[in-house]
């Protein structure tokens, strides 16, 4: 008969020898976004990582695109902390601007920021708000995307500089302006916000509150000004309508998400010889942030993915060259990891100083529902 405790010595003894020497530590990745989010963790950042952190493997995995994506990886940290679990299962998350705020006041964050090296490699107030909520410490951007005007410097001799030089210039050159409105993308939904940080006359309570439901009514004279300057412009169907006119010569001028704009270059559906310019006083753009969760099990590791993911060197790689994004991080930081070409491409138009004095973040959530609700009822109709 077999004695029991030198069998279970034994398989013990067994256990142990095939074990490897380092257990493997497991980081959790969650993003929001399209899936060439999770395709830039799977595929650019965690082979990279994981290289440097022998032990260590990255899990990445998406809950899909649009601010509906971010409240999933929401609703999944909300339940752990409902259900008091110790360890949560997500190491680190990328979130839009919308939930983040919502996340830190519900103490669902850590706020990790300033105990890594790249946190102070950002200024941009969108490392501090996010549409009004105040995030500072809790979340570094992983990119910026930021709206800006495209114009044909064939048609265009003396590109406006101003909201105030665009509307003379509409004025002598009808219908050559164009934009999509509120309908169909965001490029024509940032310039409208724009224009009302331009002409509403509260661009920092928009930014950052407090929230003033009775505001909107003094919006009368800039939405009445937006309606007799549409009366000049071309409607177009979209963000992707506004590159097609641009690209036929419809129009000479119009606002574009950057990112879009250099890709459509790149894949010849835009002639190389458009350029950038951002509209003083501002016009918006929207970063994506990378939080760790409070409870995230793995977070000395979070920290040290979140750092890897926004170096100076990795900024350059995958956030410049494969998306023609903003940086997360500014972009003096990233330049000297750049080819001259890469950077000319991306900052020649658009310098790093006019990205930090004019790239806005869009407005305080209940403002931002009243410029649009106000537009419909004002200017679209």
């Amino acid at each position: 008969m077999i004695d029991r405790r030198l069998f279970l010595a034994s398989a013990a003894l067994a256990a142990l020898a095939a074990a490897p020497l380092h257990a493997q530590v497991i980081i959790n990745v969650v993003t929001a976004g399209d899936q060439n989010m999770v395709d830039y963790i799977t595929d650019f950042l965690a082979p990279q990582f994981e290289k440097r952190n022998p032990g260590v493997r990255v899990r990445a995995s998406g809950t899909g695109p649009g601010d509906a994506g971010s409240q999933k990886i929401y609703e999944k940290l909300a339940a752990q902390q409902k259900a008091g679990t110790q360890a949560w299962d997500v190491d680190v998350a990328v979130v839009h601007q919308k939930m983040a705020g919502t996340m830190v006041q519900e103490k669902l964050l850590a706020a990790y920021r300033d105990s890594i090296e790249t946190g102070k490699l950002v200024t941009r107030d969108t490392a501090k708000q996010a549409l009004g909520a105040n995030v500072d410490g809790y979340v570094l951007p992983m990119f910026h995307s930021q709206t800006a005007l495209a114009y044909n410097p064939a048609m265009v001799k003396a590109p406006p500089k101003t909201y105030d030089e665009l509307v003379a210039w509409v004025k002598a050159n009808p219908k050559k302006f164009g934009y999509n409105g509120i309908k169909g993308g965001m490029s024509g939904v940032a310039f409208v916000v724009g224009w009302m940080y331009a002409y509403g006359g509260m661009t920092e309570k928009l930014l950052a509150g407090p929230y003033d439901p009775s505001a909107k009514n003094g919006w009368d004279a800039p939405l009445a000004r937006l309606k007799d300057f549409n009366r000049n412009v071309t409607l177009t169907p979209g963000n992707a309508g506004t590159l097609d006119a641009l690209n036929r010569g419809e129009i000479a001028m119009g606002p574009v998400w950057v990112d879009m704009f250099y890709t459509w270059i790149a894949d010849g559906k835009l002639p190389p010889s458009l350029k950038l310019q951002i509209l003083g006083p501002g016009m918006p753009g929207q970063p994506m942030y990378y939080v760790i969760p409070a409870k995230a099990a793995q977070a000395e590791v979070a920290k040290k993915f979140v750092a890897f993911a926004t170096s100076p060197e990795i900024q350059a790689e995958g956030i410049v060259k494969r998306f023609n994004w903003y940086p997360g991080i500014d972009a003096e930081h990233v330049k000297a990891k750049l080819d001259e070409k890469t950077w000319s491409k991306l900052f020649s138009d658009v310098t790093p100083k006019e990205l930090s004095d004019k790239g806005k973040p869009f407005p305080l959530g209940s403002y931002f529902t009243d410029i649009l609700e106000a537009y419909e009822r004002k200017v679209a109709n």
